[in-house]
């Protein structure tokens, strides 16, 4: 079993079993993230019925609120040390707070208003904001080494993309049995519900923890310190970079069903058979991606990544309209690419935490994660936020049954298309003059593996020199 804490300086390499049970806590984030982007919105603006602009401009609202929560909880969770751990007392938290989220939104009835709307989008993303932070920070700490981070973040990835999967199954398995579209977005919000602790249970039950030891006379947090995480020049590229690659495809995503029904006219359940596709390159190309971010290091890899993904996105109106079967290599060599675009930079945001606790003295980790997951946030409030009042400024409708304008359908191409080629070429652009090598992480590592090593020893000599006072006092 994989449970406790281990040791400062004790680090072992996990197994895959290992590193596949530990991700399994991804699941549920990633499974709700495709439903929620790609599904939750038309749903809600479609079938029951929530005005475009209303929903997007709550949507975004709520974002922005949810915001100042990842900080707070990021410092939190740093500070926090129970026997369970540091991370597990939060995935335990999180979890329930999700299931409750979800079951309300997905089997929200008709005539919803925005309070309502509003209200159980806070509850959601505080789940979200909990899970998202706890577990790439908890990985950082089970591998340390340049490399083997990249290989830790590829498998959550590719256990993220099975879960996208297992969701996507879901509505191609409604069209099979001619149910309406309202039924799949229901069937998601029960699988969550069902799956969300049983996956999340395994996970902190089976995987250990290891609780990085703090130099001695560093106290609490500083302005001075929170001033360094969003001025140290190496992270605010990944904040940047991961701001944009969350942009491109979210925006994406937001449009997707739209762009395929509409302007494609690929029927049926072929947009969710191509999104499988899509998956399906992703799941190929997480570990290529991983190794060859060890071969040409993570900001190279990311770089080449953007641009072929920018590439292929040229080509979304090659296919005939109707034969969606000819979409299936873009969306094979898109899903390929974007497998990168979260895994690597995860990888360099754990790379550069190194570097700030030898500098602070103090874990940083899970506060790194937390302005990082500001950008996200920031990202797909805007995928919202923007794209659907903007829809409603081209002239396009969303409700079923309406014919739109050829105007309207040519503002929605360009909008799907033109997006994320930009957003997506600007985040390669943030990569210049990266500084976070393999060789210099390397140097890193060392000094922090050295001083670990010392506060190990002081610990051990403490708890000595405790045993000897008590039995010097049981003897006298």
């Amino acid at each position: 079993m994989g449970g406790g804490r281990t040791s400062a300086g004790t680090q072992e390499r996990l197994s895959l079993a290992g590193a596949l049970t530990f991700a399994l806590a991804q699941f549920p984030t990633s499974a709700l993230g495709i439903a929620l982007l790609v599904y939750l919105p038309p749903h809600m603006t479609r079938d029951l019925g929530v005005p475009l602009a209303l929903f997007g401009v709550t949507w975004g609202s709520v974002r922005v609120f949810d915001l100042f929560l990842d900080p707070f909880l990021g410092g939190l969770m740093d500070h926090t040390r129970t026997p369970l751990g540091r991370y597990r007392p939060w995935l335990l938290v999180g979890a329930p707070i999700l299931m409750a989220g979800v079951y309300m939104l997905f089997m929200a009835p008709p005539g919803i208003g925005q309070i309502y709307l509003a209200g159980w989008l806070l509850v959601l993303y505080l789940s979200l904001s909990i899970l998202m932070l706890s577990v790439p920070a908890w990985g950082a700490t089970l591998a340390t080494s340049y490399d083997e981070r990249a290989r830790i973040y590829g498998t959550l990835t590719a256990v993220g993309l099975a879960s996208t999967v297992a969701m996507l199954l879901l509505p191609v398995a409604g069209k099979i049995l001619h149910k309406p579209d309202a039924w799949a977005v229901q069937a998601m919000g029960w699988a969550l519900v069902v799956f969300t602790p049983i996956l999340i249970g395994v996970s902190v039950w089976r995987t250990r923890e290891r609780i990085n030891p703090q130099a001695a006379g560093h106290g609490g947090v500083r302005a001075a310190d929170y001033l360094a995480l969003v001025s140290k020049p190496d992270l605010l590229r990944c904040y940047a970079a991961q701001f944009l690659v969350t942009l491109g495809p979210g925006w994406m995503s937001s449009l997707f069903l739209f762009f395929s029904n509409d302007v494609m006219r690929f029927g049926g359940g072929s947009p969710s058979i191509l999104l499988l596709f899509y998956i399906a390159g992703g799941i190929a190309g997480a570990p290529l991606m991983a190794r060859l971010a060890t071969r040409i290091g993570k900001h190279r890899t990311l770089m080449v990544a953007t641009v072929c993904f920018s590439l292929a996105l040229c080509t979304a109106l090659l296919p005939p309209k109707g034969m969606w079967w000819w979409a299936i290599p873009l969306n094979l060599g898109c899903g390929f690419m974007g497998a990168s675009f979260e895994m690597v930079i995860r990888s360099m945001l754990a790379d550069v935490a190194d570097e700030v606790r030898l500098e602070q003295g103090k874990e940083r980790l899970s506060l790194v994660f937390a302005i990082n997951s500001v950008a996200t946030k920031l990202a797909t409030a805007s995928s919202i936020f923007i794209t659907y009042p903007l829809l409603e400024k081209v002239g396009y409708s969303a409700p079923l049954g309406v014919k739109n304008s050829a105007s309207a359908l040519n503002g929605l191409t360009v909008m799907f298309i033109g997006g994320p080629i930009v957003f997506l070429l600007l985040a390669g652009v943030a990569m210049l003059g990266w500084k976070m090598t393999a060789e210099r992480h390397a140097e890193v590592r060392a000094e922090l593996d050295a001083r670990d090593a010392l506060a190990a020893l002081g610990e051990e000599s403490l708890v000595i020199e405790d045993d000897v006072a008590r039995a010097r006092g049981a003897a006298e």
